[in-house]
């Protein structure tokens, strides 16, 4: 499987990163090891992940309160969203 990331949520993961960096020096580091992490499973059985609606999918991280959304697209995994759980539930519908 490949993965292709959303501008918009490159973007979020980026800021998620930076934010983090900010409150505790290598919190940022921790938070991209397990987004990585997160995104070696998703590759290793991206169909395993429930769907939550029509054919996009969700991981849940165990460390930080994010979730990843995403499409599977042929060989490609299409990662839509990086979501904190205490945003806003529909914000990121324009990208689907």
């Amino acid at each position: 499987m490949r993965l292709i990331y959303h501008p918009e949520a490159e973007t979020e993961l980026l800021e998620a990163a930076r934010y983090y960096e900010e409150e505790v020096a290598g919190l940022g580091a921790r938070f991209m090891a397990e987004w990585d992490r997160a995104i070696e499973i998703i590759l290793e059985a991206p169909a395993r992940w429930p769907m939550v609606e029509d054919d996009l999918r969700r991981y849940t991280m165990t460390r930080f309160p994010y979730g990843i959304y995403y499409r599977i697209e042929g060989d490609w995994v299409r990662i839509l969203v990086a979501k904190h759980h205490s945003r806003h539930p529909e914000y990121w519908r324009h990208r689907m």
